[in-house]
């Protein structure tokens, strides 16, 4: 995931978040659906409202992107040293991204913490125990004087979680798809139908990219709703524990509060990964760089 963010993870709307952070305390939804979130942001807060906090998540995301793949890539040529096999390894794959995904973790977390606490605190009047900051330095200064350093890093293993698992799950699916797509494209042209090789590496990449990036959030969004929960209470010595805040969600509200926002977040998961992996391929390509993907 990488090109400004391959997999656009970052939940960089405001409304996915709220949904996380305001939809799992009780049974009565605060928000009906991510519409009607969307729709009370803008008319409360403006069209800024919808993208607060995201200066602070462009900056862990443009960071993180030059590390992701990367970090993914050496890892995995290592693992997988001199082998010519054109079929993706999975034993070489899997611990590659997880690696990667656990060290971006680390990056993605203060970034995440602040873009979230920037967003649920909003100006609606129907939520009221958020501390209020004039802007992301405030928000990481004033959180770094009353919880210490360890504060900014509020929700640390669920972000760690969320990266491993889901960086493993991302580039397992890209890498599956993209090989048998290849294939079949291949299987194509061999039976004299002509395809254009820009244009099927294009289709490739949007499709075997949108795949991962659904697959992405569809494995560990519950991860993310227990972060979004960890780092967004008022409550400073609330549980840090991801495990036993799903368990409280699961209690209160059932298994959709685990999976809140699961809609605005699939909605953005497909087209921002697509566009990303066609971007990357096709600037790895230019620049001569062996893909990720390439023996």
């Amino acid at each position: 995931m990488a090109a400004s963010s391959v997999q656009g993870r970052v939940k960089d709307c405001s409304s996915g978040v709220k949904l996380q952070a305001h939809n799992t305390n009780t049974q009565v939804k605060e928000y009906r659906n991510a519409l009607h979130c969307a729709s009370r942001i803008l008319s409360t807060e403006g069209v800024k409202g919808l993208y607060r906090g995201a200066s602070s998540s462009f900056i862990g995301m443009a960071i993180e992107s030059s590390i992701s793949f990367g970090l993914y890539s050496q890892m995995k040529q290592f693992l997988q040293g001199g082998s010519q096999s054109s079929e993706p390894q999975l034993q070489a794959i899997v611990p590659s991204a997880a690696f990667a995904g656990a060290v971006i973790s680390f990056i993605l977390c203060p970034a995440e913490l602040v873009k979230c606490r920037m967003q649920v605190q909003g100006r609606d009047t129907a939520i009221s125990t958020y501390v209020r900051y004039s802007g992301p330095l405030d928000c990481a200064l004033t959180t770094v004087r009353s919880e210490g350093v360890t504060g900014i890093f509020r929700g640390g293993f669920s972000t760690l979680l969320r990266e491993s698992i889901g960086t493993a799950t991302f580039f397992s699916t890209y890498e599956l798809s993209r090989h048998y797509l290849n294939l079949h494209l291949t299987s194509l042209s061999s039976a004299h139908t002509r395809l254009s090789k820009p244009l099927s590496d294009i289709g490739v990449g949007i499709l075997s990219g949108g795949v991962a990036g659904i697959a992405f959030w569809t494995v560990v969004l519950p991860f993310d709703v227990a972060k979004t929960i960890i780092q967004t209470s008022p409550d400073p010595n609330s549980s840090r524990n991801p495990f036993e805040t799903l368990y409280s969600i699961y209690q209160r509200v059932g298994l959709r509060g685990c999976y809140s926002g699961l809609g605005p977040t699939l909605i953005r998961a497909f087209p921002a990964n697509a566009a990303a992996v066609v971007a990357w391929e096709f600037t790895a390509k230019f620049l001569g760089v062996k893909r990720v993907t390439e023996n």
